[in-house]
């Protein structure tokens, strides 16, 4: 006798409680092993790979590509061990591969501990069991399987975030029944529950789904009408009887505005809203500035890149350098490599530098981290952040890559812009801003000439310092950009 087991969202650490959903990478009746994984999700933090802790044959998913998701809201039911009757190995002609045992009702973790599995694992710690070949029960099979089915899981409980209706087809689960008189093909709860919060009579629609399965978004098309249909029954109900007074009126009318469009922050977007939100509100920054010539600082970077023969290493980027640059300052001034516990009211010195710097990516603005950036390198430093910044773009940043900073560096001249005053990274102390590098005029050992030049900001938190500090720490950094042998002295 075969067993339903519900997997729900799992815990995906970093205080993270939702995740949308951005692609499957199974269907219903596919046959899929211990650890596999299943669907691919966003959080605020990263993209990662969900695997299921069970193996068997995917009888329903829940939630549409797109659909956000809280943390243990159902993700997929699978049912494990083979009905009678029903051969796994003959799922597929072409597969050779046949599915990871699976664990039962009441031992799921230790059966498929002991059997190569891991049970109800957190992401990316599975055993590393291999994954079976992608396969598919065929329609009459599944028909059999489920109707031998025992489900052992419980009903999901309704959940506050929107979630889409299981994607699967009717026959995969029993249909509803409606006020006792006859069955109407509905499989998820929250639909029903759904249906009759707004007293929508399931048995007068026509899903859209498999078969004819009642979606949930044949339940909202079903809500909108009867508000409509309520909206344009009140309207005729308090309208004079003079139709003909009426109608000049209605022409003159004007047309109704376009609604403005309502985009939900959630995902990065929404992290990254949440965070500078709390900045603002907990930290008293302030924001001081300075005009460095940084013509020196590019003839060192050019001469290094230049160099050839065995010596010679990678390209180093400005962005390197300058980070190379902040390492030196905060040594000097530690103060700004700090944080502030408030429910303590205390300032608590950091002993290491895990350098933060902002990239922009087609998902958003993160912020990687480079760790333990005060014991490298300039060459070190840039390989790094090359790393990274090729993990940001593909989306494929974990979330420790991306927590744990102590300060960051924010190169806003990329955007062709000369000065910003930066929001500081909650919980850290303190941010350099670093305009574009541009040709303009300066006044060069008492003569006029075109040098390049470069706008610093530090925005810090005025509890951790005063502006004496940050003054000096900013002084410093211009003072190596200007003359970068200044930088020799702390190597």
């Amino acid at each position: 006798m075969a067993q339903v087991l519900e997997f729900k969202l799992p815990d995906l650490g970093e205080g993270l409680t939702e995740a949308e959903i951005v692609r499957w990478l199974v269907e219903v009746g596919d046959v899929v092993a211990i650890d596999q994984p299943v669907v691919e999700v966003e959080t605020a933090k990263a993209m990662v790979e969900v695997p299921c802790p069970y193996g068997g044959v995917v009888t329903a998913r829940f939630g549409e590509e797109g659909a956000e998701l809280p943390v243990g809201a159902p993700l997929l039911t699978v049912a494990v061990g083979a009905p009678e009757g029903l051969d796994l190995s003959g799922a597929s002609p072409s597969s050779a591969d046949s599915a990871a045992p699976a664990p039962s009702a009441a031992s799921a973790g230790s059966d498929a501990e002991a059997s190569g599995g891991s049970g109800n694992v957190l992401v990316g710690y599975g055993t590393g069991a291999p994954a079976a070949r992608r396969r598919r029960i065929r329609p009459d099979r599944l028909d059999r399987a489920v109707a031998d089915v025992v489900v052992t899981a419980p009903a999901a409980s309704p959940v506050s975030a929107p979630v889409s209706a299981p994607v699967s087809a009717a026959a995969a689960a029993p249909a509803a029944v409606v006020n006792g008189q006859g069955p109407v093909p509905v499989v998820s709860p929250l639909v029903r529950r759904l249906a009759r919060q707004h007293d929508i009579d399931l048995r007068r629609l026509a899903g859209s789904g498999p078969d004819g399965l009642i979606l949930r978004a044949d339940v909202d098309r079903a809500i909108r009408t009867a508000e409509t249909t309520a909206a344009e029954t009140a309207v005729a109900e308090t309208a004079p009887t003079a139709g003909a007074a009426q109608a000049p009126a209605a022409a003159a009318a004007p047309a109704a505005a376009p609604a403005a469009e309502r985009i939900p922050l959630r995902g990065v977007r929404g992290a990254v809203a949440d965070k500078l939100s709390r900045s603002r509100t907990e930290i008293p920054d302030a924001t001081c500035w300075v005009d460095a010539d940084a013509t020196e600082l590019m003839a060192v970077r050019a001469a290094m890149n230049a160099a050839t023969g065995p010596s010679a290493g990678p390209k180093v980027s400005v962005l390197a350098l300058l980070a190379r640059i902040c390492t030196a300052a905060l040594a000097r001034y530690p103060e700004l490599n700090s944080t502030v516990d408030t429910a303590a009211r205390e300032i608590v010195r950091l002993p290491g530098v895990h350098l933060g710097f902002a990239a922009q990516t087609e998902r958003g603005l993160v912020v990687p981290v480079v760790r333990d950036a005060h014991t490298r390198n300039a060459e070190s430093i840039g390989a790094e952040i090359a790393r990274l910044t090729e993990l940001a773009r593909t989306g494929k940043l974990s979330p420790a890559q991306l927590t744990g900073g102590t300060f960051t560096l924010n190169n806003y001249g990329v955007f062709g812009v000369d000065g910003s005053t930066p929001i500081i990274n909650h919980p850290e102390a303190a941010m350099l801003g670093v305009g574009r590098i541009m040709p303009k005029p300066w006044v060069h050992r008492g003569e006029l000439a075109v040098r390049q030049v470069v706008q610093l900001s530090l925005t810090f938190d005025h509890r951790v310092c005063d502006g004496g500090t940050a003054g000096g720490f900013l002084r410093y950094v211009a003072d190596c950009v200007e003359q970068p042998a200044v930088l020799l002295r702390t190597l």
